[in-house]
């Protein structure tokens, strides 16, 4: 059974839903400023699943380390938009969830940016011709050992998109100001493995954000809105 329960991480020190100014001017002139200049790969992850649940810290210090990137797409809408895809239920893990794009930063590439662009033209035909780099958000620790490093880029509109359709099933925007308002941000519960489990979660129409992609979303705000 899951749980909602409003973020109790919303505080007054937050700037009010009714005042958050989600215009693209304002998202740019906040990212340029807030924004981390280069990723984290070394220092203690300040943000992770381990967060909401401190047994998973335990579990996750017991894994070989591994590295990943996601791109968080921002495309420069009027009303910014970010882009979400929906991975493929036939996938072995995470089937069937709201996802950045993203994956494991392979040999070949140069850095967390490098891998973040390239599985965007992977998955879903992304090119990266489009994409302007804003900067980096803490690194996010996940509970299965991955240090996922979170990039964010302004996307133009005029960009086409291919799915793979061995990894996403359907592409989507979701409007930046909806992902950060804090009235939309719950943290809910579960039980996983006999253990209690602790998550953000967005819900935008009938589609339901939580898990890594909730939990980034909800750094993404502390570190440009908080």
């Amino acid at each position: 059974m899951t749980h909602a329960v409003p973020d109790p991480a919303a505080s007054a020190t937050e700037i009010p839903a009714s005042e958050i100014l989600v215009t693209l001017d304002d998202f740019l002139a906040r990212a340029r400023t807030r924004l981390l200049a280069a990723p984290d790969l070394t220092g203690e992850p300040p943000r992770g699943d381990h967060e909401l649940t401190p047994e998973f810290r335990g579990m996750v210090d017991a894994l070989a380390a591994r590295t990943a990137a996601v791109l968080i797409p921002v495309i420069a809408r009027p009303r910014p938009t970010v882009l979400l895809t929906l991975r493929s239920s036939h996938l072995p893990d995470h089937a069937g969830q709201i996802a950045f794009p993203g994956g494991k930063i392979d040999p070949q590439d140069t850095g967390p940016l490098d891998a973040a662009l390239r599985e965007a033209e992977e998955e879903v035909g992304l090119g990266r011709g489009f994409v302007a780099p804003l900067g980096y958000l803490d690194a996010y620790l996940s509970r299965t050992g991955f240090r996922i490093v979170p990039v964010v880029g302004l996307v133009q509109p005029d960009f086409g998109l291919t799915l793979n359709p061995g990894e996403v099933d359907e592409a989507f925007e979701v409007p930046l100001d909806f992902l950060m308002s804090p009235a939309n941000h719950q943290r809910e519960s579960r039980e996983w493995l006999g253990l209690m489990r602790s998550f953000h979660a967005i819900t935008y129409e009938k589609r339901r954000i939580w898990g890594i992609t909730g939990g980034i979303l909800r750094s993404l705000y502390d570190r440009i809105y908080g």
